[in-house]
């Protein structure tokens, strides 16, 4: 037998004794339990409606799939949460799959809350806007819509159809005239008067009509009005309302997918590609009407039936939004009435999960899973280009392996000040954002403006932390590393490495060519001379991306850093200082520690700064 398979079966016993061990202290209740691994990390989230009889099938490794065979050996412990019921172990579970990510369970990787459209219930004068977050605020939300997109052109299109204001409060109340939505048309301008409360509140209740499924009644409303209109030679206010409309068809030609007597639903369909590439296409719809549709790939899912993928993305997925009153899928799931229980305690209706197998329901199933492959195959071929890039890139560098983590550096500042590096992260899938970091620059001994020292500063912090392995997240080693900059960049993190010992990470500098042109970068890499790449090169282009996206990153940084620089500093609390001086102070000297080194005649030269005024600032500083 060969050294790795009996490595594999000593791991494989010694993960089923640490269950055994557990299993004797398991009540036979419903709960959730956690596989964890020796670094501590998740490796699965399961629940069970009897605990003992669950985890007491782990037991059983000659009958499990290798997958699973895997995470039993390197199980080193176990924690157990008991619940009051099936129900509530499935809610725990999902939540607990967001939380901690685990390798083995299906992962959806798309956690962020979605978009309402929100109708203001504080003002006389209702305000049309999107909303994300929690619902604090006074009024009516209508949603969510799985489509941000959707949710721009539905309020632009209800603009024009009920001529509702977009504007902030503030903004409104300091009019003096209409602004341009008036005269496009979308506003009747109430901040003005050209409108009163209560024929602007009628509007704002047939939109809030509209969006309930109620735009029949409403058209018909407006037929009839345009007719009186009309009949009493008024065409000036017929054809406005005839424009309104036409704004109400254009919406329901934007939201045209319709299922009758569908109601609040969304229609959640899977499809399969090879290996562990799954879709999972959602359409959703709100009052009979679409709301916008969403496209998943979530990972860990080769293991899974189709209705055991779609239980735990439904299970996911609802955590954050709220569930409509029916749910339709592609494929059975076996405990659809469980989910339905545990959608209950969340909202005070009835939850139906249905995988129709006839009529216009399973026509929307059907285009659903159309939408899904179509999806799945366009993704495919992305990967197979971004692949064929990482290739080019490998070759390029020389690397062992395709790339699977790229690290992009890049310092951003103004004459030294608010100065902030930035590493930005890039893998298979993309940019991985949950990965970047931004590096307050604060060592003494970095110089203001010495973009040197600072590269230094940061990658000895970034390097020096991965050389220590404090956690998992720290310890991750980059396969590349693109420093922005040319031959004396490279020179800093060449001198880096060599002090930190650190080995096996390839890095490179990129340095835009003459006149900084886009397109005649050239590569600096260690032992070789800078060369370029042509211009209609797809790996030049790949790595100008990461460039920019650098450079995007340490900007937004450093422009964060400065904005609360004038916020807060140490001129706050020099007396006569108010924050139009502060300001201006800031804006001449860039810093307040500047304005601590400047004489009493260089402070008195900003504007607004009289001598008398330099003098207490100046004095305020040197006693």
């Amino acid at each position: 037998m060969k050294n790795s398979e009996i490595s594999s079966g000593e791991s494989l016993a010694r993960g089923r004794s640490v269950i055994e061990k557990y299993l004797a202290t398991l009540p036979g209740s419903a709960g959730v339990y956690r596989m964890l691994g020796s670094d501590g990390n998740v490796l699965y989230v399961g629940k069970a409606k009897n605990l003992k009889n669950r985890v007491a099938s782990y037991l059983q490794v000659e009958a499990m799939n290798t997958r699973l065979q895997r995470m039993v050996s390197q199980t080193v412990a176990m924690e157990v949460v008991t619940t009051r019921s099936e129900a509530e172990a499935l809610l725990l579970e999902a939540n607990l799959i967001k939380k901690y990510s685990p390798r083995y369970n299906v992962l959806l990787r798309d956690d962020k809350s979605f978009p309402y459209i929100f109708f203001s219930g504080d003002h006389e004068f209702s305000r049309i806007e999107k909303h994300r977050g929690a619902k604090t605020k006074k009024g009516k939300y209508f949603g969510p819509f799985v489509s941000a997109g959707a949710v721009n052109e539905t309020i632009t299109l209800l603009q024009k159809a009920f001529l509702l204001r977009p504007c902030s409060d503030n903004i409104f109340k300091n009019r003096t005239r209409p602004c341009l939505q008036y005269q496009i048309k979308r506003c009747s301008a109430p901040c003005v008067g050209k409108i009163g409360k209560e024929e602007y509140a009628k509007l704002a209740s047939q939109a809030m009509d509209f969006l309930s499924g109620k735009s029949t009644q409403i058209q018909e409303e407006l037929i009839a009005q345009m007719q009186e209109l009309s009949s009493k030679m008024l065409y000036e206010k017929a054809r406005a309302v005839r424009d309104r409309i036409r704004a109400i068809a254009s919406v329901q030609q934007q939201h045209g997918l319709s299922v009758s007597g569908l109601g609040d639903a969304d229609v959640i369909a899977l499809a399969r590609g090879a290996g562990d590439s799954c879709c999972i296409q959602m359409f959703s719809f709100r009052g009979g009407r679409n709301y916008g549709t969403k496209t998943w790939f979530p990972t860990g899912t080769a293991a899974y039936s189709d209705g055991e993928v779609l239980r735990n993305f439904i299970g996911q997925f609802y955590q954050s939004q709220p569930a409509p009153a029916l749910i339709l899928v592609s494929s059975l799931i076996e405990e659809a009435a469980l989910i339905e229980e545990a959608l209950r305690l969340h909202s005070d209706y009835k939850i139906e999960i249905v995988t129709p197998l006839r009529g216009d329901k399973r026509d929307i199933i059907e285009l659903a899973q159309k939408n899904a492959r179509e999806a799945l195959a366009r993704d495919a071929a992305m990967h197979q280009t971004q692949r064929a890039v990482l290739e080019g890139v490998q070759k390029l560098f020389g690397l062992d392996d395709l790339p699977k983590r790229i690290e992009v550096y890049d310092n951003s500042h103004i004459s030294g000040t608010n100065a902030v590096g930035a590493m930005i992260v890039a893998g298979p899938e993309g940019f991985i954002k949950s990965a970047y970091r931004q590096f307050d620059i604060k060592r003494e001994e970095t110089a203001p403006g010495d973009d040197y020292a600072m590269m230094r500063e940061v990658l000895t912090r970034r390097f020096k932390r991965m050389q220590e392995a404090a956690n998992e997240k720290d310890a991750v080693r980059p396969d590349l590393v693109l420093i922005d900059g040319g031959a004396g960049q490279l020179s800093i993190a060449t001198q880096v490495f060599e002090e930190l010992g650190v080995q096996g990470v390839a890095y490179v500098g990129i340095a835009k060519g003459p006149d900084r042109n886009a397109g005649r970068e050239q590569f600096f890499i260690p032992g070789r001379e800078p060369f370029q790449l042509p211009m209609d090169d797809a790996v030049l282009h790949y790595l100008q991306r990461l460039r920019d996206e650098a450079h995007r990153f340490a900007i937004g940084a450093h422009r964060g850093k400065r904005s609360k620089s004038m916020q807060t500093s140490e001129l706050d609390s020099i007396p006569l200082i108010g924050p139009t001086r502060k300001k201006a102070l800031l804006m001449h000297f860039g810093s307040a520690k500047a304005v601590a080194a400047a004489s009493m005649e260089e402070i008195a030269k900003v504007e607004g700064i009289s001598h008398s005024t330099a003098k207490v600032i100046y004095e305020f500083f040197h006693g």
